[in-house]
């Protein structure tokens, strides 16, 4: 019995040996496969992101405007370590051939954003364009007058002055590009405070689903409300909102065609200083990537009621010792603790 029983055993040890390579081959070469094809479509997945970025580069270069000469010479405001800030212009008209926009329009919206340098936010800050200012050289005026004297320059030394914070990048947009980017986003909702019609458009007060000829509709009308710019601003605070809605919707973010066709949209109708290059918004981009809708926070410059100037101009007064408390928080990189004691 010993025997047999030796035997049986040295020949189940030599078919066990016999088996185990056959069990592991599988699972070798399926590893190894699993491992070859996840760095094949890493690859490709790099391939086409590079491609797909670098087309991103290439239309948002050829048809971004570069603006010569954005910023005033002269002593100016030092950086805020680590914040940017970025001075929003929307024209009505974008003078061809004109980089630096000196032909005499006029800068209906005024918006400076603050990014701080923990990158937990956006501040949104409004700064109404009938805004009684000090206008470097010409005195007291309307802040929208600065554009149509001396282009995007005296525009970033009279908020710089007036703020008494250093503007890092500038980007102008034409009203028509709201239309555009509108548009390649499939539509953006606003939140509107009020019912009222405007230009053949009707909004009712809470969402509002629009397209592009509605929402142009939208940021400019000023005249159906009691309070004109106050509501107005309000309502371009609230396009800008929808419009990071939708950049950040799964609907957006997974589609590199709508992507695409929002860069070249808006693109179409854009100018910045020369160091707003596309890398540069690239990395300020991944700087943000945790930021959501709800951390865009709006809000606009204080004001103290109106006034009328000795040549007759309606003007918008502001809360100089309001305006001085916002200009040290955002000197200090403190926008949020600035707005917690103002919504008190």
């Amino acid at each position: 019995m010993s025997e047999r029983r030796a035997a049986r055993q040295a020949a189940e040890t030599a078919a066990r040996t016999a088996r185990r390579p056959k069990r592991r081959r599988p699972f070798l070469v399926a590893l190894l496969a699993t491992i070859g094809s996840l760095v094949g479509v890493a690859t490709v997945i790099a391939v086409v992101a590079s491609i797909f970025v670098g087309g991103l580069a290439r239309s948002f270069d050829a048809h971004t405007d570069t603006i010569t000469d954005a910023f005033p010479g002269g002593e100016r405001p030092s950086p805020t370590d680590g914040a940017e800030n970025i001075l929003l212009i929307g024209s009505d008209r974008r003078p061809s051939g004109d980089a630096d926009r000196t032909a005499g329009g006029r800068s209906d919206t005024l918006m400076l954003a603050h990014i701080p340098a923990d990158r937990q936010a956006v501040y949104l800050m409004s700064i109404m364009r009938d805004s009684w200012v000090d206008v470097p050289g010409h005195g007291n005026a309307k802040i929208n007058a600065a554009y149509s004297w001396g282009g995007i320059p005296l525009t970033v030394q009279t908020v710089e002055q007036l703020l008494d914070v250093r503007i890092d990048h500038v980007a102008e947009i034409d009203f028509a590009g709201f239309k555009g980017m509108t548009d390649a986003l499939g539509g953006v909702t606003v939140d509107s405070s009020q019912a009222f019609s405007a230009r053949g458009h009707d909004f009712v007060a809470g969402a509002n689903r629009l397209d592009g000829d509605a929402a142009l509709a939208f940021v400019r009308e000023r005249y159906a409300f009691a309070d004109a710019d106050h509501t107005r601003v309000r309502n371009q605070q609230a396009f800008m909102r929808g419009v990071v809605g939708g950049l950040l919707s799964r609907g957006t973010i997974t589609n590199p065609g709508r992507i695409q066709d929002f860069v070249t949209a808006t693109s179409e109708y854009l100018a910045v200083d020369a160091g707003l290059t596309f890398p540069k918004l690239v990395g300020l981009g991944w700087s943000l990537r945790d930021v959501r809708t709800d951390d865009l926070r709006t809000f606009t410059v204080p004001t103290a009621g109106s006034g009328t100037s000795p040549d007759g101009q309606s003007y918008v007064t502001l809360n100089d010792l309001t305006v001085r408390s916002l200009s040290q928080a955002l000197r200090s990189d403190d926008v949020a603790g600035w707005l917690a004691t103002a919504d008190r």
